[in-house]
């Protein structure tokens, strides 16, 4: 995906072995610091604090380095370049909460719902996220733990493994897209300097003179509220998903 903040970068591109080792601490880390206080921890949320700002493509060692306050060379005793920093990124931004109650209160249902939520909230606080190929992810600690959580709920679902995990795959996919789509609403809106409001006012007077043509009947006819901005498309179509997966269930439960 491409946006106005830069272009793709994929998961996985940096040395995987010294990416897992990171990701699991089990390499070997600086005895001390050339900065007091300077960890892989901080240097990790200072790239993350970076991309939310300024977008993925403003990520550099160099760049990092300055917002520390240390130098550039100082950051290769923590992360070895920007491929292995991405995979750090990606799953510290994954890393679960702690409380059940996130992923709802009920059955399989309340939690897909519950993760629908929170991952379009996860794109939002973090858009850059959809500049990255994560086709071939590396795992970690917070993916895993991630993973295991959301699957500990939907189990009584009675799908096969790779049914659960397709799943989770769809209702990601149906989320991405929803968040895809409201990045490119603000990206618009920043680059044109229009509001949404002023840009579809600029074209209500030749709107107007379409429906009142004859050609479209039926969009003439729709309700004044039908492109309203109360009605919750995200909600809609989630729901949607969910009764479809219902359907399964009961089908496969013989009921």
């Amino acid at each position: 995906m491409t946006s106005g903040r830069g272009g793709t970068e994929s998961s996985g591109s940096g040395d995987i072995a010294r990416t897992l080792d990171l990701l699991w601490n089990t390499g070997r880390r600086p005895s001390r610091g050339p900065k007091p206080g300077l960890t892989l921890e901080r240097v990790v949320e200072a790239a993350i604090e970076v991309a939310d700002r300024d977008g993925l493509g403003a990520v550099s060692m160099r760049r990092i380095a300055a917002e520390l306050g240390t130098g550039t060379m100082s950051l290769y005793r923590y992360v070895p370049g920007k491929g292995e920093l991405l995979d750090l990124m990606l799953d510290r931004v994954q890393r679960p909460s702690d409380d059940p109650a996130d992923l709802g209160d009920g059955g399989w249902r309340a939690a897909l719902e519950a993760l629908g939520h929170a991952t379009l909230a996860l794109y939002r606080r973090h858009p850059w996220l959809l500049e990255v190929n994560q086709s071939r992810p590396i795992l970690g600690p917070s993916a895993l733990d991630g993973m295991e959580k959301v699957l500990a709920r939907i189990k009584p679902m009675g799908l096969s493994d790779p049914e659960l995990v397709s799943v989770i795959i769809l209702i990601d996919g149906y989320v991405v897209g929803a968040a895809r789509t409201q990045l490119y609403e603000q990206e618009a809106e920043r680059s044109s300097g229009l509001t949404d409001a002023q840009f579809w006012e600029a074209q209500r007077p030749a709107l107007e003179k379409a429906m009142a043509s004859g050609r479209y009947p039926v969009l003439a006819g729709l309700s004044e509220d039908t492109f309203g901005p109360d009605f919750d498309h995200f909600a809609f179509g989630l729901q949607r998903i969910l009764d479809g997966l219902e359907v399964l269930v009961a089908r496969r439960a013989g009921t």
